[in-house]
């Protein structure tokens, strides 16, 4: 089988190409830069962007199964070419869509289940690689500026996101089913980085910013309004499922789900 990975260059995405290529399974993947991705030799990589449907067509040829993120990759916004995107996939044959979940169910989860396609959503709560978007404070000051410090979640390892979409992609069983994916233990924001300090072996000072100062650093860093409103909304009224750890990871896979150290251990280098 011939699996489409959109996103294929995200956090999530990478892992899954990972994922599908160690199954001995055909990758393909879509990106804006096709020669910029930087993924692993095998992988079938051609240009393409959700947000213009008519780019994918060529991308569809042959392929079993897709990927599809439900978010546009520039500015976090709800995709809204759905009913093109579910035509396409349908008109080409696709039997099986994995989607991540942006949060909520958008256009492009009503219009694959409309189509007919057999779907399953994948539904992380906080991604453990948000924490990457500490790295330059955390190297020039030693500090984290982060809003509401004590909302608390069940963070994933994007490595056991990819995992799982690698299964429900490549496997029966899964249609129909919407999986709400955790890791194994539930932080705070000063609980985070006490255990990121640990594997750095220095203290990190954390700075709490207001609501407005957080929206506002969004927008300079080119977030879209409904973006910014559903990021500080998560923040600042977490539903029950990102503090309540389900053990769907272990349950699919047959293991643990990774904790937030051993994220830390391994992406160490980046703070440093």
């Amino acid at each position: 089988m011939t699996v489409l990975v959109t996103g294929a260059t995200g956090n999530v995405g990478r892992h899954v190409v990972e994922e599908l290529l160690g199954g001995g399974h055909k990758v393909r993947a879509l990106s804006r830069d096709p020669a910029g991705a930087g993924l692993p030799p095998g992988v079938d990589v051609r240009a393409g962007d959700l947000s213009v449907p008519d780019s994918l067509a060529p991308a569809l040829e042959g392929v079993t199964a897709v990927h599809l993120i439900t978010f546009d990759g520039g500015n976090g916004a709800m995709l809204r070419t759905g009913p093109q995107i579910a035509r396409l996939a349908a008109d080409a044959g696709v039997r099986r869509i994995t989607m991540l979940w942006s949060g909520e169910p958008g256009p492009v989860e009503e219009a694959v289940a409309a189509e007919g396609l057999a779907w399953t959503t994948l539904q992380p709560q906080e991604f453990m690689s948000n924490a990457l978007n500490w790295t330059g404070s955390v190297r020039a000051e030693g500090v984290v500026r982060e809003p509401f410090g004590a909302t608390r979640s069940a963070m994933i390892h994007e490595a056991d996101i990819g995992a799982v979409a690698a299964r429900t992609l490549t496997e029966e069983g899964h249609a129909g089913k919407e999986y709400v994916l955790t890791g194994p233990e539930v932080l705070d924001v000063p609980r985070k980085l006490a255990v990121l300090s640990e594997a750095l072996g220095r203290d990190i000072r954390f700075v709490e910013l207001t609501e407005q100062e957080a929206r506002e650093r969004m927008r300079r860093a080119g977030a879209s309004q409904e973006a910014i409103d559903h990021v500080i909304g998560w923040y600042a009224d977490p539903p029950e499922e990102a503090y309540t750890v389900t053990h769907t990871v272990e349950h699919l896979l047959g293991r643990p789900a990774r904790t937030f150290a051993q994220w830390a251990r391994e992406n160490a280098e980046a703070f440093r």
